[in-house]
């Protein structure tokens, strides 16, 4: 076009651009004849389109007097395109609003934010800490932001922060601002019905990916409570369910009844807790999460410090009323810190960690805690345990439980002064012990492993004693016995010259089997000291002594099987044992005690499993006889084919399990019943009746859903463990089980159980076309005459 046509079209457009209503007469007008259309070529011009109109409005027009009125006029018509309710349209025009936005803060970020980011974020400012609300004009109860206006603004953040993804330090400063608020909502949100939980997540998502990781983390803390530079929810504004699935924001209803008040205030603490836990759960793959819980336990040792620094001024006659709130305030530092750190082992402890770094600043913190505050006091066992378990990590690592490269020895001698510390301070001599044995392989990169560390890992990856030489990508010399634990009447050198024996007299065969063991063993001096440690106040010491009369039943120790009746007693008590630890070390040994002598130790399990509970003891009776079917399952998998010959105790064990009173006992006893059938092969004989009636019995009448689902997956479980011989062994009750399935398919409520019943209706289908419908096959004969 000649250049008279193109500046008289571009004053005209000016012009029409600066009346009312003329951003979106324009925008209209350039994207007229354009849908948006499904194809790529179409949505790469439409784009194009929606791109070069956003530059546009931009760009101000010489027309204008100024830059600032030119904003002042444009910028609230650019956050009215956000609001189109045209569903052909608003998809583009919402392009448009975003790339404008965005090309002005880039190029005007001061007038940008004043006339666009504030207005865009007015709503969730207003209820903001940070804002001074005028109180006296306002009634309790009064609507500070309604619904509707609410759920638009977080609806245009979404729009423009999210789906424009643009990580600059204008917007994510702006956003940083509101995000204790968008916090709030999510953790509202979350406890109620609204469509506004996804959106505030995918915000605050965005958020700590974008910023940079020193950002992240201390907006995480801001939200979790421990600082107060991050402003969040006004104190006086309370978030209240709206009629349209959303939530508005009105004047908090002051209440008389403290009781009450503080109950809401500590429940809301919990939820959002709660809620950050949630959100660090998708945040585990980044490494943020794993940066953060280790940014709490960094944390709760300072805080532990100023609190044996600093002295309480509530039992001190001279202290202040200054003093005694922050005493106060540390108080409550500390258990919001504890809380914190709770919450997130539960929560994300599984995949926290994503590289050796994080784990090594992990270990280096706890590490830490313990050479600055050893075990001592009524928290004692519980600062022990945690220590043991971290080393514990340290020897798993070590021992082939990671590929451990060059690199990653560099990054793991940072823990070499603190076990250092560790070895010479630690009151316990087989941490003092197990702390020196660790630096040592640390220190020649895992090819000088003295017994302990193997030890160590086996306990923390729940291997039987002697098994971690097998690992191909463990060191040699690393399997052996756990040591001797510590004693009140012991020598604190003994345990350490026991371990070096062990691991003197421990070597990789050739051809890499289990290594022998000793040739010394026990006497019944060491084997009563190893029965009184198994009742050890202390859950390490005790779960120690476990293992290693674990690990003397594998290898047949003479003073051992005299006592096997001792021991199973032994173990049957520290079953009942509240500390994973130590239950899981007794549920191992008892299996290792069955396997080895199944016709002795069997019977006594059977009855066991099969006391009914009395008394108050209901609960702790049932968690104790739960524990006893995974013994049970442990010796079944051990036993293997010989597992014939005790089918119908066992079988008769579960079946009693699964019309036990308590839901989660009968559940474990389907499983363990499902699973059982699996080691026999499906070899039930006469008992396959009995065992489908009582199945269709609780997957029609139980009223536990989890107990009708696993009813349901023994089903499952026997249809695709015969395939083929379903019509054969299931066939006086293949009738029976097919009504079965299909009464849960069309009756059942719980949906996992439906799910069940379809995958069984399968399974059963593919079977008997199977049968009624051989495939073809083509052979050739051939026949001699006579």
């Amino acid at each position: 076009a000649p250049a008279w046509l193109r500046r008289l079209c571009g004053q005209l457009l000016s012009e029409r651009l600066l009346r009312p209503g003329g951003v979106q007469a324009v925008v209209r007008g350039v994207l007229e004849g354009t849908d948006g259309g499904a194809g790529a070529e179409a949505a790469a011009l439409d784009w194009r389109k929606c791109d070069a109109v956003g530059k546009i409005l931009a760009a101000c027009p010489q027309q204008c007097l100024s830059l600032e009125d030119y904003y002042r006029q444009v910028c609230p018509q650019i956050l009215d395109l956000l609001h189109i309710q045209d569903k052909v349209s608003a998809r583009q025009f919402q392009r448009v609003a975003t790339t404008t936005l965005l090309t002005m803060a880039r190029e005007q970020p001061e007038l940008a934010e004043k006339h666009l980011l504030q207005p865009l974020l007015t709503p969730l400012r207003r209820c903001s800490e940070a804002a001074e609300l005028a109180l006296e004009d306002l009634t309790a109860g009064a609507v500070l932001v309604p619904e509707a206006e609410l759920g638009s603004c977080v609806e245009d953040v979404l729009k423009v922060y999210v789906v424009g993804n643009d990580s600059s330090s204008l917007l994510l400063g702006s956003l940083q601002s509101v995000l204790g608020v968008v916090f709030s909502l999510y953790s509202f949100a979350k406890q109620n019905v609204s469509y506004l939980r996804s959106p505030c997540q995918d915000i605050l998502l965005w958020f700590l990916e974008k910023a940079e990781r020193e950002q992240s983390l201390a907006v995480l803390e801001g939200l979790a409570g421990l600082n107060s530079h991050m402003p969040t929810l006004h104190p006086q504004c309370q978030l209240r369910v709206g009629s349209e699935g959303g939530a508005a924001i009105v004047l908090e209803e002051t209440t008389s009844d403290e009781d009450e008040a503080l109950y809401q205030k500590i429940s809301l603490e919990q939820c959002h807790v709660e809620s950050l836990v949630e959100l660090l759960s998708h945040c585990q793959k980044s490494g943020l999460a794993g940066d953060f819980f280790i940014h709490c336990l960094k944390e709760l040792t300072q805080v532990a410090a100023e609190d044996e620094a600093v002295p309480n001024p509530a039992v001190q006659p001279g202290g202040s009323l200054l003093e005694l709130e922050q005493s106060q305030a540390r108080q409550g530092r500390k258990l919001l810190v504890l809380q914190l750190v709770a919450a997130l082992c539960e929560g994300v402890s599984d995949t926290v960690f994503t590289d050796i770094v994080q784990v090594q600043e992990f270990l280096a913190a706890v590490l830490h805690r313990a050479c600055a505050h050893p075990a001592q006091g009524p928290g004692a066992a519980a600062e022990a345990q945690t220590l043991a378990m971290a080393m514990g990590l340290v020897a798993a690592v070590l021992g082939g439980a990671v590929q451990l490269k060059s690199s990653d020895f560099v990054v793991l001698k940072r823990l070499v002064p603190l076990l250092e510390e560790l070895s010479r301070t630690y009151p316990d001599p087989l941490t003092q012990e197990l702390a020196s044995d660790l630096r040592i392989a640390i220190c020649t990169h895992g090819a000088c492993s003295p017994g302990t560390v193997g030890s160590a890992a086996d306990s923390v990856l729940g291997k039987k004693p002697g098994m971690a030489a097998q690992s191909p990508a463990g060191p040699p010399g690393t399997a052996s016995s756990p040591p001797l634990p510590r004693h009140g009447h012991g020598s604190p050198s003994a345990p350490r010259e026991r371990s070096k024996g062990q691991s003197s007299c421990r070597e990789p065969s050739a051809s890499g089997a289990s290594p022998a063991p000793c040739a010394d063993s026990l006497g019944p001096a060491g084997l009563q000291e190893l029965l009184v440690s198994a009742y050890d106040p202390q859950p390490p010491s005790r779960a120690a002594a476990l293992r290693h009369l674990a690990s003397l039943v594998t290898q047949r120790d003479p003073e051992a099987l005299r006592l096997q009746e001792k021991l199973l007693q032994v173990f049957l008590e520290n079953v009942q044992h509240e500390d994973a630890f130590v239950y899981l070390s007794a549920i191992q040994g008892i299996a290792l005690l069955s396997s080895e002598y199944p016709e002795r130790i069997l019977p006594v399990l059977l009855s066991q499993y099969e006391r009914p509970a009395q008394g108050t003891e209901d609960a702790m009776a049932a968690v104790t006889r739960m524990k006893l079917g995974e013994v049970l399952m442990r010796v079944t998998r051990a036993l293997g084919d010989m597992v014939f010959q005790h089918r119908e105790p066992l079988i008769r064990a579960f079946l009693r399990g699964a019309r036990d009173p308590d839901s989660a006992l009968r559940a474990s006893s389907l499983s363990n019943l499902g699973e059982l059938c699996q080691h026999l092969g499906f070899q039930l004989g006469s008992i396959i009746q009995e065992v489908t009636c009582c199945v269709t019995a609780i997957a029609r009448t139980d009223p536990e859903a989890e107990v009708r689902r696993a009813a349901v997956h023994v089903v499952v479980v026997l249809l695709r463990g015969l395939s083929e011989k379903v019509t054969e062994v299931l066939q006086d009750v293949l009738r029976d089980l097919y009504r079965l399935l299909k009464h849960v398919v069309t009756a059942e409520r719980d949906a996992a159980t439906v799910l069940h019943a379809q995958l069984a209706l399968e399974e059963l289908d593919t079977a008997v076309r199977r049968v009624l419908f051989p495939p073809q096959t083509l052979e050739k004969k051939i026949v001699v005459l006579p």
